[in-house]
Order: C-alpha cells, then structure tokens, then sequence
C-alpha cells in the first residue's frame, strides 16, 4: 500500500494534466462547432467528441493500473503507448498530414523525459516517430481513407509527405535530447543541492552540537539588543526556558550591560550580577563581542558567560580561612607574650586590693585599671576562641536551657536596661550534640548584640521551627539595625560599629555554627531591626541518637 501509494503521487498529476488538456479540448470543439467554426472536418464530428470522451475512460484505466502494475517505469511506458496511439488516431479525423495535433507527440516525449530517463525519451520518441510515419505512409499509398478527402483526390506531392516525416522526425529526436539534457542538468543539480544541503546541515548540526555541549553560556543578541539565540547552559545558569527569554530584551536579564556597553572604558572581560526566578543572585564572568555577517558588518553582539558564583564562594572562603589561619599564628604568640604580663598585672592588683587604705590608692584610678585589666582578658578569651575551639568535650546540649542561662546572665550585664522585654516563643525543646560552651558563647553573642541595639525601649523575640533537614532559631529585635553597607562587613574580625566592641562576637559564631555544619544569616533594616537565624543540621540531632564519640 505504502509503494502504491508513492507511485500515485508521481502519476496521478499526470493522469490529472492528461484529463485537463481532453476537457480543455472539449470545450474548444463544443464552442466553435456552436459557432459554425469546429477544429475538425464534418466527417469527424463523431469520431473526435467519441475520442475525447474514451481518454476519461482511459483515465480510470491509468488510475487502475497503479495497482494492477507494480512496476512505475512500465506503468508510464503503458500510458506513453496508448497516448501515441489516441494521438496518431487524433491527427488521424482531424487532417492527418495536415492536422495541427501532431503537436501532441511533444507532450508525450516531454513527461517521458520526466519519468523514464533519457534511453526511456528516445524510445518513446523513436514510437512517435513510427506511428507519425506510418499514418502518412498509409496516407499516401492509399492504405488508409481519409476522413477529410477522397483517395483519389489525395493531393500531396512525395517531397511534401517526406519534409513533413523529416520535419516530425527531427523535432522529436531534438525535443528528446534537449528535454533529457535539461532533466539530467536539473537532476545534478538537485543532487549537488542536496549535497550541499546536506552537508551544511551537518555542518549546522555539528556547530549547533558543539553550542549546546560546552558549559559556557552563549546568547546573540541583534543590533536591537534582543535576544535572538541561547544555548542549553545559558538557560541553565539564568535559571529561564527559552520561550522566555527568545526574542526579549537582553537588558532585561542583564541590566548592568547597558551601562558597561556604552561605557567609553569598553572592556573585553567583565562581571555582572543577576537575579533569578528563585530569587538567587549569580556573579557571572562575561565576555561581549561584535557578531558580523560575511561581509564584515556588524549585525549584532556575542554574549559569552560563566556561573562564578561558586568560584567567588570559594575565594572568600578562602579567604576567610587565610584571615583565620594569621588570627591563629597571631593569637598563638600574642596569648604568650600578653597572658603572663597579664596574669602578673592581676596578682599585683589582687594585693593592691587588700591594702588600698593603707598604701592611700585612688579607689576611682583603681577601678579604671580593674576595667582595663577585664577587657583585655575579654578580648583575648574572645581572640582564642575565633582562632581555636573552646575546650571541652562535646555532649547532649538543651538549646531551651542553654538560652534561659544566657537570657539570665544577661540582665546582670551593664547594657542590659529596664525598657528591653523578652518574648520566647519556641516551641518545644531541641536537643543536639555540641559543645555546650562553644552555643552558650553563640546565643550570648546575638543576644548582647540584640540588647545593645535597643537604647530606650524594644522587644527581643526568639522563636524556632523544625525544617526538613534539621531547624532554626531565630532572634529578633526592633532596635538600630544595621546599615546596609555595614550588612555584608559584620561577620569580619574586628569589624564593629561599637564604642567598646572588639568585633569578634559574629565571627566566632559563625565559626562555631559552620564547624557545626550549619550557618548563620542576618537580615536588618536600619530603624526597624535585625533578625539573626541560626540553621543547625540534622546531623547533629543524629549524632546524639547515634551516641557518637569522635568530636569529644
């Protein structure tokens, strides 16, 4: 059925053609035998209209044949056959020698051309030329009776007989090598067409291959800035579908090109923040470049772009690490070159103390030394503990009881004042493997801080819930807050904004809750608060279910 099918739409136009032609000659005849003018002898009339009429029938017999005859090349050599002989028979009633159809034979040499090849052309060509022949030969030596004279009345001398034979012979045979000479030309043509077709379609699909398998993102922009194409990991990175993104402005997946385009310090490498759907910022490395067309003019730009939000992860963790590991050699020498002057500062001040009347001391000059003496313990206890772990062994901790000591402690502190209230919400009680001292100096940090932020009157809220992969705590104020340039500074040692502070108290709880394998993050508004969460894995409530050992 599949090949029956093929071949019907390479003959049926033809079988169609063939249809068209008869019904145009029909109306033809019908018309100028209405008007007194037929294209035929009276003799004819009959023999033509019936002609005409037996091609419909021939029609259906072609259709038929598509599926009696498997074969397409002795399907269309059936049909030249019978349309030679309805022609001959054609030329035949309407004047033989002298009729117009014989103009037929080309059509039939011409679609043999398309179907059956140039050896296929001649043969058709040589029974054109056969059939032609053979009615004026019969013609002539009375054989056959013409339809439109008598056969003794036949008037054409020999050389008009054989000029019109060399004259049919000639134009068929030229007909049938120049229709065969275009088809060939058309077919090679056609061929190197589809070769070439083909291989710039290789040659598409591999450069396509290549755009889509590197890990680079690549988007052409047009000189409207639109976007016109983007690969695989360009979609990836942004986080965006293409139906999203195609045909949009470029500018509005990246705001800062515009700028960094039409800036007079042009630069080939760049970098570029952008936000996602899911709210994340990426830092890309960006490379823009003019796109040209064959003829050197510019038709657009290149956008070429790499995901470095990790890269940068990792310089700053990098740094950090370096910061922590110079804080350590620091904290190493300095807790022997300060700790034994210290210690013998505070043994002297200790007799001092026991005889302040005696030796007339200034009470007032006293207690100033006394608070010196305290700071700078406290700043070394904190020092140590952002280069080094707390000592002490690690054991099942209760946040809710570490956070009433700590909120205990914490009304006894200096800025601690009369117009700060606490609101404890958290529900239930989480309990996880840790170094106790290590989460109480966490909470006393955030809290101090909370309390500090609170000059006339303010709440502090602590609340907490479980998350798929462990819980949090969150501890709130309504104080100062902190400015927005300061935000990304506070986790730095010794940065503070304080008077007294030492600017330790966030780094070394970020170093505890990262050695935890958690975090911490703040969000704050200047003049409405900060809020601080700490994020504690799962792995620490496994490890006090599992009971394990290797952290003590």
């Amino acid at each position: 059925m599949k090949n029956i099918a093929l071949r019907s739409t390479k003959i049926f136009p033809l079988i169609v053609t063939r249809a068209a032609l008869v019904s145009f000659l029909l109306l033809s005849a019908i018309i100028g035998d209405l008007k007194g003018v037929p294209p035929f002898p009276p003799s004819a009339r009959f023999p033509f209209y019936l002609l005409l009429f037996s091609t419909y029938g021939l029609s259906a017999l072609y259709i038929l044949l598509l599926s009696l005859v498997k074969t397409e090349r002795i399907n269309i050599y059936l049909q030249c056959i019978i349309d030679v002989v309805v022609v001959t028979y054609l030329v035949y009633i309407t004047g033989g020698s002298t009729s117009i159809y014989s103009v037929f034979y080309t059509l039939i040499i011409i679609y043999a051309v398309l179907f059956l090849g140039k050896g296929g052309t001649f043969v058709v060509a040589s029974l054109c030329v056969i059939f032609y022949g053979l009615l004026l030969d019969m013609e002539y030596y009375g054989l056959l009776n013409p339809l439109f004279i008598a056969v003794d009345d036949y008037p054409f001398q020999t050389s008009y007989v054989l000029s019109r034979l060399a004259t049919h012979l000639l134009s068929f045979y030229l007909i049938a090598y120049l229709a065969s000479f275009v088809v060939e030309r058309e077919k090679k043509a056609q061929t190197l067409l589809a070769e070439k077709e083909d291989a710039f379609k290789q040659l598409d699909l591999l450069h396509q291959s290549i755009v889509e398998s590197v890990n680079l993102g690549i988007i052409t922009i047009n000189r409207s800035g639109r976007i016109k194409s983007i690969n695989r990991a360009a979609l990836e990175i942004a986080g965006f579908t293409f139906a999203e993104v195609i045909d949009r402005e470029i500018y509005a997946l990246f705001p800062r090109l515009e700028e960094i385009k039409h800036s007079p310090e042009k630069k080939d490498r760049f970098e570029l923040e952008i936000g996602t759907k899911e709210g994340k910022v990426l830092i890309l490395g960006c490379s823009l470049s003019p796109l040209m067309d064959s003829g050197g003019e510019q038709i657009g730009d290149i956008l070429i772009f790499q995901d470095l939000t990790m890269i940068k992860k990792m310089e700053e963790e990098y740094e950090k690490s370096r910061k922590m590991a110079l804080i350590g050699e620091m904290a190493a020498r300095l807790a022997h070159e300060i700790r034994n002057p210290l210690a013998t500062i505070s043994g002297s001040l200790q007799v001092l103390r026991k005889d302040m009347e005696s030796l007339n001391i200034d009470e007032r000059l006293f207690r100033i030394i006394m608070r010196g003496k305290e700071q700078l313990e406290n700043f070394m206890r904190d020092f140590l503990l952002l280069a080094r772990p707390m000592p002490g062994s690690f054991s099942v901790v209760s946040l809710r009881e570490l956070l009433n000591e700590v909120l205990d402690a914490l009304r006894y502190n200096e800025c601690w004042h009369e117009g700060i209230s606490v609101n404890n919400l958290m529900e239930g009680n989480f309990s996880f493997y840790a170094n106790p001292s290590e989460i109480r100096q966490v909470l006393w940090n955030i809290l101090l801080n909370a309390s500090q932020a609170i000059a006339d009157t303010g709440v502090i809220t602590v609340t907490s819930r479980h998350l798929p992969h462990g819980f949090e705590i969150a501890i709130c104020d309504d104080g100062c807050g902190i400015e927005k340039k300061d935000l990304k500074k506070v986790f730095e040692p010794f940065f503070t904004t304080k008077d007294r502070g030492t600017g330790l108290g966030l780094a070394i709880t970020r170093r505890v809750m990262e050695d935890l394998g958690g975090r911490v993050e703040i969000e704050s508004t200047p003049g409405s608060g900060t809020k601080v969460t700490l994020f504690f894995p799962a792995k620490v409530m496994e490890e006090q279910k599992d009971g394990a050992s290797s952290r003590c």
